[in-house]
């Protein structure tokens, strides 16, 4: 007797639902033992979680600051993701744009008026984080260069250049040593639409809308898919992988370089520790949310409470936060592993069935 796994003709309505449903109870259950292996109460640990990430407006307020990154760079991961180009570079392309946005607010801000500054902060962001992620699209393009490498290996240039920028020439003087640039000018602020929640959630939500459009309505949109589907039928059609490669990488970078710039300008308002690990977990958020750009909204949003809540716990519990990225880890390997049953199903094959003679022919 084997099992193996079917490809299913028809998928069920009902498994893109309950099969991520499914893997999430599972994770939390993973999670809850977890949690009892260090001696926590599960119940606690979760209701102390739920309480500080959701209970309150200021503590949807805190989780919105952290879903804002987690929005834009899984947006821009998430398209790249749709054609097959594996983009690990977010990180990084978040860093370039913070610094292009950093070098607009401390030395351009003074020479322009200030109705000007925060779009081009904006514009050069994107450009800074577009020219990031077309580098590694341009590699593997034309000279078929593993982008996974390209993209990884970017990440660590950005952040020490980062860590080199506000630990060395654009430390504040003023600052007593202490790490980060000069405070940007007020005319480099995002306005805040309530708490420290800044307008970098309205760039989410129009980058959301965008994305949808051109996938849904346009013919670029259709060519990402059917290279992501069938990168063999898509150049038999005609269709230029090459070239779109290049252009989805500029739109992903740009996404995640515009995140750069709404850290530093709504939450900061200076250049300091901006490389946190969002990039990284914008991948999990685009697997997630199965790459559909509404659904990268709400599981950035999500995420972001598990990452508010582990802070939570590490507080009230006296435990490490930690425990959140581990929880984490459990949604995607149980969510990415449930992903499999919408797809195929088990069957169960004996080897007497496969020994038995078939009846077509039999007896020439």
């Amino acid at each position: 007797m084997s099992i193996v796994f079917e490809k299913r003709l028809v998928r069920a309505r009902w498994a893109p639902i309950l099969v991520p449903v499914i893997s999430i109870f599972l994770a939390l259950v993973f999670g809850a033992l977890l949690l009892m292996a260090f001696g926590i109460n599960p119940f606690e640990a979760y209701r102390v979680m739920l309480q500080g990430s959701l209970g309150g407006g200021y503590a949807i307020s805190e989780t919105l600051v952290k879903a804002i990154p987690l929005m834009l760079t899984g947006l821009g991961v998430s398209i790249a993701f749709r054609m097959l180009f594996w983009n690990i570079g977010a990180e990084g392309q978040l860093a370039m744009g913070g610094i292009a946005a950093s070098y607009v607010a401390l030395f351009l801000s003074d020479r322009l008026p200030a109705p000007l500054v925060l779009p081009l902060m904006a514009i050069l962001a994107i450009i800074a984080g577009a020219v990031w992620g077309g580098i590694p699209a341009f590699l593997k393009a034309f000279i078929g260069v593993n982008e996974i490498l390209t993209t990884l290996m970017m990440n660590y240039i950005a952040i020490l250049w980062v860590e080199y920028l506000y630990l060395g020439p654009w430390r504040d003087p003023a600052g007593y040593g202490f790490p980060g640039s000069a405070p940007f000018p007020e005319s480099a602020w995002l306005p805040r639409l309530t708490g420290r929640v800044h307008a970098g959630l309205i760039f989410a939500i129009v980058a959301a809308f965008l994305l949808w459009f051109i996938l849904t309505r346009t013919r670029w949109g259709y060519e990402i898919r059917v290279i992501g589907e069938n990168p063999r039928a898509a150049r038999y059609t005609g269709i230029d992988i090459g070239k779109n490669i290049l252009l989805v990488m500029l739109f992903s970078g740009g996404l995640a370089g515009l995140a750069g710039m709404a850290e530093v300008a709504g939450l900061t308002r200076r250049l300091y520790g901006l490389t946190v690990g969002y990039g990284y977990t914008a991948i999990i958020v685009a697997w997630l949310a199965s790459l559909n750009p509404w659904g990268v909204l709400l599981v950035a949003f999500l995420m972001a409470a598990l990452l508010v809540g582990g802070d939570q716990i590490q507080i009230a519990l006296q435990t490490p936060a930690a425990v959140a990225l581990v929880l984490q880890g459990a949604i995607l390997f149980f969510v990415l592993g449930g992903s499999i049953f919408i797809n195929y199903r088990i069957r169960v094959i004996r080897k007497a069935d496969s020994s038995q003679p078939s009846l077509e022919g039999g007896g020439q």
